[in-house]
Order: structure tokens, then C-alpha cells, then sequence
């Protein structure tokens, strides 16, 4: 990833979202850009305009903590945006490769130690599954298998985002799908400042920014975001409408890899769908083997 490309732009997209409103300024008249003045920002910042137009041509290199602390509450950055900004700046620094987690060698393929399948399949009330930065699927239970059927079936490299962007049965899985796109760029913009220099995300963003336009678009917008608790609408194909809470945590014996539970609320439709979707994955011949003894696994971080 171009690191001072990503920095230039995430500031200027901040900069461009604080109304003076906002940011406690008067408005004032004949205001030709969205958002605040770089002067603004410096004033708010307390440092002067030429050094932060330098930080917002993204040289971050050398940029205290203090610094980004101030430029961070004068853009009002939320807790993701914040850590974005820090993660540029380490990666500017060359100092990321001190607290980046170590990548294996290609030729290493990640699966779950027997004691976290152990604890996967000890989850039978939803779907339970751990994922990387870039959205792949490493491994999961039985109910994942079946809730994530479409996944694995359409040729998707068991990738959230390849198939949130390039298989039409995602606008079926996904009812609120903008929003599903939103989240799932996001993450990915997220994992690229906290690991820039992971090739296989850079070729993932390549080639859906080449191949979609709606995440080009997304991509384009430098929204990051920490995706830990909510919930979500989905259509299954095979058991219908579900509203699923989640809970998304991140693994600290495997630094990189977040493990997310699905739930449905007790006593509703929701929770009678997953007992279907259970029964459905055990008897359905067609379901693939649990994502983790997947022949072709995609590459752990």
C-alpha cells in the first residue's frame, strides 16, 4: 500500500466530514470546501498551517504522538480513526515492523490447533467462525459451514469480501447490502493501516477495486472502523430470514485473527431458523467440509 497516498487522502476525507458547527467555529461566509480549512485544523491542533498542510500531504514521518493526538481530537477521529492515523504514522516511521504481527512463508498454511476447533464446536446455538484482517474464512463450526453455504459455493476463495463484492447471491444474503459493503471495506481499509505491507491484501483491494465499482467507490472514502458487537439481517437460502446478534473478538494467542459468534434472540423466529440451519448442514450431502480442513485454505495473516 502507498503509505503517504493513504495518509493524504484519510486526512483530507477527516478534514472534509468537520462542519465548523462541529468543531465549535463560526461558519463565516463565501466557505469554498467541505468540511474545515487546513488553518482551522492547525489553530485547533495548536501547530502551524505549513506544518500541518506537510502532515496532510502525508508526511507523517517523524510526527510526534502528541502531534497526532492533537490532530486527531481536532478532527474529532472516533477510537478506529484514531488508530488508523497512529498506524499510518508507525508505517511512515518504518517502526510498524517492530508490532506488526511476524507473517509466515508462503508456503506455511494456518489451521486452527485442535483445542480452538475443540472450542468452535462447542458453540451449537449459532455460527461460530475466526477470520482474518483480509476477511478470509480460516475456520469454523458446523453451523458457519452451513450459514456460510453460498460462500463456499460460489468460487469465493472463502472470502467474506470477494463474496460481499463479486457474487450476485450476496445482495439475496445480505438485505441491508450497502451496509454490509460499507462494514466489509471498511475492515479491510482498517487491516491496511495496521499491515500495509501484506501483499495478498494489496492484491485482494486490486483486484476488486479493479472488478467493482461499488467498492472502488468504497475503497475511495478511507472509512475505517472497529467491528466488535451488533447485529445483523441476513436471507439464507436455505431456512429463510434471520436476525443475528454478533460478537466479534480478537484472538490474543493469534494476534491478527478475530473470532466472531452469531446468536439469535431466545424464543424467536430467528433462534427457530439456526435449529433448521443445524439440522439442514448435518444432513445436507452437498455441505462442504469445516472450513478449517479445507484442502485449499486461504493463508493466515
Amino acid at each position: 500500500m502507498d503509505n503517504q497516498r493513504a495518509a493524504r487522502e484519510f486526512l483530507t476525507t477527516r478534514r472534509a466530514k468537520i462542519t465548523p458547527e462541529r468543531a465549535g467555529l463560526p461558519a463565516g461566509p463565501r466557505r469554498r470546501v467541505p468540511g474545515l480549512r487546513r488553518s482551522e485544523v492547525a489553530a485547533l491542533a495548536d501547530v502551524s498551517v505549513e506544518y500541518y498542510a506537510k502532515l496532510e500531504r502525508g508526511n507523517l514521518a517523524g510526527a510526534s504522538p502528541a502531534v497526532l493526538e492533537a490532530v486527531a481530537r481536532a478532527l474529532r477521529l472516533d477510537d478506529a480513526e484514531r488508530a488508523h492515523l497512529l498506524h499510518l504514522a508507525r508505517a511512515a516511521d518504518g517502526s510498524d515492523a517492530l508490532v506488526r504481527p511476524r507473517r509466515r512463508r508462503t508456503r506455511d498454511r494456518w489451521k486452527p490447533h485442535p483445542s480452538l476447533q475443540w472450542t468452535l464446536d462447542a458453540f451449537t446455538g449459532g455460527p461460530a467462525f475466526v477470520r482474518n484482517g483480509r476477511m478470509d474464512l480460516l475456520a469454523g463450526n458446523r453451523l458457519a459451514d452451513a450459514f456460510y453455504a453460498d460462500v463456499h459455493a460460489g468460487g469465493n476463495q472463502a472470502n467474506l469480501a470477494y463474496f460481499t463484492f463479486l457474487d450476485p447471491a450476496a445482495r439475496r444474503f445480505y438485505p441491508d447490502w450497502d451496509q454490509a459493503a460499507d462494514v466489509t471495506v471498511a475492515i479491510l481499509r482498517t487491516e491496511a493501516g495496521r499491515n500495509p505491507h501484506d501483499k495478498e491484501l494489496h492484491d485482494l483491494v486490486g483486484e476488486l477495486s479493479t472488478r467493482s465499482d461499488s467498492f472502488r467507490t468504497r475503497w475511495g472514502a478511507h472509512n475505517v472502523r472497529h467491528h466488535g458487537t451488533g447485529t445483523k439481517r441476513f436471507h439464507h437460502a436455505a431456512v429463510g430470514e434471520l436476525t443475528l446478534a454478533y460478537e466479534g473478538l480478537e484472538m490474543a494467542a493469534e494476534p491478527g485473527l478475530t473470532l466472531t459468534v452469531f446468536a439469535a434472540e431466545p424464543g424467536s423466529a430467528s433462534a427457530g431458523g439456526l435449529r433448521l440451519l443445524a439440522a439442514w448442514g448435518a444432513t445436507d450431502a452437498t455441505t462442504e467440509p469445516r472450513t478449517g480442513d479445507r484442502r485449499h485454505r486461504p493463508q493466515a495473516r
